[in-house]
């Protein structure tokens, strides 16, 4: 893999897909993390201050904070910063009380509710973060972060990420953050999927016909049941025929 070349290709790809559509330009969540960071600088590199980088606190790390504002300030990307915690605490306050899970999913949710919401006043498109290990297992909130327009890293895994995030020059304090998607305090993806990013590339790979990969069963057998179990998420919602 070429970092150089890839980059380029998918820059210009951003750009078809935004011209595609008649947009004006793209808007994304910057959350501190790797993905936010790559998809961010190359959708800079793509459509010039036509991006724009919206950084949704919601009880949120304030390393998560800093780290946006970091790589906001370092490749002059365009910001908003909107604070939704009065909007959480609203929708615990009038739903009934949920399970751990449905209550954190409020976040990505609200999250994409203010994505659309700058995407349609200044007519972009909005850019989805997710990258090809996570959206593979299912890692990631229906109609939440996954709730999107195109997703330039969706093809990528981690690992290829990572190598995209050092040529491109993001900060070292970000590229070996832990990943982490913030939906409560200490939360970590690796612990809450069970698995490495490392040996679900490496399954994933397997999987697509790689051949010399030496992957245990046990983790072949997890990536492969999570796809299958989470095939709902990547696809448009089944249609009864009459």
């Amino acid at each position: 893999m070429d970092p150089a070349q890839l980059c380029e290709r998918i820059s210009l790809w951003i750009k078809e897909k935004v011209e595609e559509a008649n947009s004006k330009g793209g808007v994304l969540g910057l959350s501190g993390g790797i993905d936010s960071a790559v998809v961010a600088v190359l959708s800079k590199k793509a459509l010039g201050d036509k991006v724009l980088g919206v950084i949704m606190p919601c009880y949120s790390d304030p390393e998560d904070v800093r780290c946006a504002r970091e790589v906001a300030e370092r490749f002059s990307i365009p910001t908003r910063e909107v604070f939704l915690e009065p909007v959480y605490d609203k929708f615990k306050e009038v739903l009934p009380p949920g399970n751990k899970i449905a209550e954190a999913n409020i976040k990505p949710r609200i999250r994409m509710i203010t994505l659309y919401y700058f995407a349609n006043t200044l007519n972009y498109l909005v850019i989805g973060t997710g990258n090809k290990s996570e959206i593979m297992m299912g890692y990631f909130t229906k109609y939440g972060d996954g709730g999107v327009d195109i997703l330039p890293i969706g093809g990528l895994l981690k690992t290829e990420v990572k190598e995209i995030a050092k040529y491109l020059g993001i900060p070292d304090s970000i590229v070996n953050r832990v990943p982490s998607a913030g939906l409560w305090s200490g939360q970590t993806d690796e612990e809450e999927m069970g698995i490495t990013y490392h040996e679900i590339d490496k399954a994933i790979r397997k999987i697509e016909g790689e051949k010399n990969l030496e992957v245990s069963p046990a983790s072949l057998n997890k990536v492969m049941g999570a796809i299958k179990r989470t095939y709902h998420k990547r696809s448009l919602p089944p249609i009864f025929e009459k």
